[in-house]
């Protein structure tokens, strides 16, 4: 395609101003010889000298014409096609000139046409897809608030679906991500399994499988009428596993051994009662031993009626309903129950994590509230959380004073109405294995009612709730070649490509220059996804010099506390998955993250060599000449950070992706050595 076309502007610079040379200089020694020889004199030398320099004065003039009317314009035609092809709604900045002039009511008259034809098809599309845009828009708002982790994946296990409570339920999981293989995010043998035999018909299969630190109740079911699609949904079974194979199968162990002890005990009572009115020396001996051993068996007793008593109180801090629950969200949540007009709980403290009922914790304290209204201020409390060993201590306070201890016995025995079955407020109270007391604070000003509940290890307030994606489905995956089929003849529109860019202390990377961001993005379906991104900081180990932070604006505290190269690494690997890699100038970046301790042996698209094997005639093939070639568009600010130099690759690939299929570049076979021929010859021409 570049090969017998426009050649580049050098080249041809260099011929004409060889070739005028050549001309002008064989000219000037004609001349100097014919003069020498015949030695003409006034108008006849003139025209002689002026004869000698014609040719190599034309062949100067000719080029000179030609490179203003002629190539200058095709040069500027070849990037106006080109922008039209990549992106037919770009500007028109080159419109014909020169000798092409001509050409521009029929180049208007293309375009307009072309993008008239494109409205007219999107109008028709949109008016006849309006109704189902709007059920689909109604089943994502629904499958968006639902509160159940669900996942929809194709007969190749691939992703096509997920809902905010999935991302939620597997926060920090790099295997959820549309396109991505179940395997991925569940590698469990027996998930495969239960895959291969799900009837047709929709019924659900059970499984459940441990993830991470966690064990999941999986229920699955074949999407009936589907091409072998298959729904998962997802709940936490580890407080109920724990429970069933834990401390409820320690109490059933001890069973038995405790009917032993109690027999052995009871035979010996028997024995030594039948003993008492025989006081002779043998009966003494004998009634030694059944005492002894009834004091024996009274420890042992005594000992497993202790570990049942903590069995217990295992079993009611795995409790299933006891969930993790942030206090500030308490506060507020109580606060609006119990005055939602106005702001009646101030939190003070550090906020924690701890293990409670929430609904039944909120009706407890509203009851207490309620039922101690005379003892209480309706004025305002605080409320503040205390760290204890495995506990915390969530204290309601007040001005004034400490609530009697028989008012708190009364209030325990208080029904909660609002709560299924009615509990009383020591069900609840027994339920987290807890009690709760008033006492008066050391300022003698205030006093507080005090509860306390199962601690949690996690720390850290929870995550701010992310806007919906917008994109959490793509049902054309299933429409992809399968994931097994050999990756060289794929089509290019159905890779899974991952691009991505790196920021770096310096360009030394041979010399000890290292990565400080890696940022990608995923192109699935020939769409960018914008929501699939990997935007991570690196720690360099190495103070980031000053010319470097004036490119990507990163300081030594932008890294500090970012995890190393290795680490970071390892999880782009996660995320990169089966994709193939997609960067501009890739050798760059390959460097930046090759040995390391982390294999990336799948193949890499540059974007780089594709622009120069296409345009080969054209100057300007770096990211920012590129961009603005294909017209390009991104959020000021973004350039020049890791994940925004990836976005802008990705989009610059899509906008390749037109003219390569044009030129009959379908495969990445194809792609590829469309790559090695333009390094090859980009690399003979260094």
């Amino acid at each position: 395609m570049t090969r017998g076309g426009l050649p580049k502007r050098q080249r041809l610079l260099g011929l004409w101003l060889l070739l005028s040379g050549i001309s002008l200089l064989g000219g000037a020694i004609f001349a100097a010889w014919l003069d020498a020889k015949l030695a003409p004199t006034g108008v006849t030398r003139i025209a002689l000298w002026l004869g000698s320099f014609s040719g190599g004065a034309t062949i100067f003039l000719a080029g000179l014409l030609l490179e203003r009317m002629l190539f200058t314009p095709l040069r500027h035609l070849q990037v106006q096609l080109a922008r039209l092809v990549a992106n037919p709604d770009a500007r028109d900045e080159h419109p014909p000139e020169g000798w092409l002039k001509g050409l521009g009511p029929d180049l208007r008259r293309v375009r307009e046409s072309w993008r008239s034809d494109r409205s007219r098809l999107t109008t028709a599309h949109a008016d006849g897809a309006r109704s189902a845009a709007r059920i689909r828009q109604e089943l994502e708002t629904l499958l968006q608030v639902l509160e159940t982790p669900l996942l929809l994946c194709d007969h190749h296990r691939r992703l096509m679906l997920f809902n905010q409570a999935a991302e939620d339920f597997f926060e920090g999981n790099t295997g959820l991500g549309l396109g991505k293989r179940l395997e991925a995010l569940l590698p469990v043998a027996s998930l495969q399994q239960v895959l291969g035999q799900l009837p047709n018909d929709g019924s659900p299969r059970e499984l459940l499988a441990p993830c991470d630190d966690r064990w999941l109740k999986v229920i699955l079911r074949r999407v009936p009428g589907s091409d072998g699609e298959t729904l998962l949904t997802f709940s936490d079974a580890t407080a109920s596993w724990s429970s069933e194979m834990g401390v409820r199968a320690e109490l059933a162990a001890m069973l038995t051994p405790l009917r032993q002890h109690t027999a052995s005990l009871t035979s010996a009572a028997d024995a030594l009662i039948q003993l008492r009115d025989q006081n002779d020396v043998s009966t003494s001996a004998l009634r030694q031993r059944f005492e002894r051993v009834i004091h024996e068996e009274g420890i042992t007793l005594g000992d497993n009626v202790a570990k049942i008593g903590q069995l217990l109180d295992d079993m009611q801090h795995q409790g299933e309903r006891l969930t993790p629950m942030w206090s500030n969200d308490f506060w507020q949540a109580l606060d609006e129950r119990l005055d939602p007009e106005h702001r009646l709980i101030t939190p003070v403290g550090m906020p924690a994590w701890f293990k409670g009922d929430a609904p039944a914790l909120i009706a407890l304290f509203d009851s207490l509230v309620k039922h101690l209204n005379t003892q209480l201020p309706d004025s305002g409390f605080e409320g503040e959380i205390c760290l204890g060993n495995k506990r915390v201590y969530l204290d309601l306070i007040w001005r004034g004073k400490a609530i009697p201890e028989h008012e708190l016995a009364e209030w325990r025995q208080q029904p909660l109405n609002s709560l299924p079955l009615t509990p009383s407020v020591a069900d609840v109270m027994r339920q987290h294995a807890s009690d709760i007391w008033s006492l008066a604070d050391d300022d003698g000003v205030h006093s507080r009612l005090r509860l306390p509940l199962p601690a949690m290890e996690r720390v850290g307030a929870p995550r701010e709730t992310a806007p919906p994606r917008p994109e959490f489905h793509d049902f054309g995956i299933a429409d992809l070649p399968p994931p097994d089929e050999a990756l060289a003849s794929r089509t290019l529109r159905s890779l899974e490509i991952v691009a991505f860019d790196t920021e770096t202390t310096g360009l030394e990377l041979r010399r000890g220059d290292t990565v400080i961001s890696l940022g990608a993005c995923r192109v699935v379906n020939a769409r960018l996804l914008a929501s699939e991104a990997f935007d991570q900081k690196v720690d360099p180990q190495r103070p980031i010099p000053p010319a470097s932070t004036a490119i990507h604006g990163l300081t030594d505290a932008d890294v500090l506390g970012a995890p190393p190269l290795d680490i970071v690494l390892t999880r782009f690997r996660d995320y990169v998955g089966e994709a193939v890699l997609l960067a501009h100038n890739a050798a760059f970046d390959l460097l930046a993250i090759s040995h390391k301790g982390v294999a990336f042996d799948i193949p890499v698209i540059d974007t780089l060599l594709i622009s120069r094997a296409l345009d080969e005639a054209l100057d300007g093939h770096d990211l920012d000449s590129l961009a603005q070639r294909y017209d390009l568009a991104f959020p000021p600010g973004t350039r020049h950070t890791a994940l925004g130099d990836a976005r802008v690759t990705a989009e610059l690939w899509l906008a390749l992706l037109p003219r390569l299929e044009a030129r009959g570049v379908d495969t990445l076979e194809q792609l590829l050595a469309l790559q090695v021929n333009a390094f090859d010859r980009q690399d003979a021409s260094a």
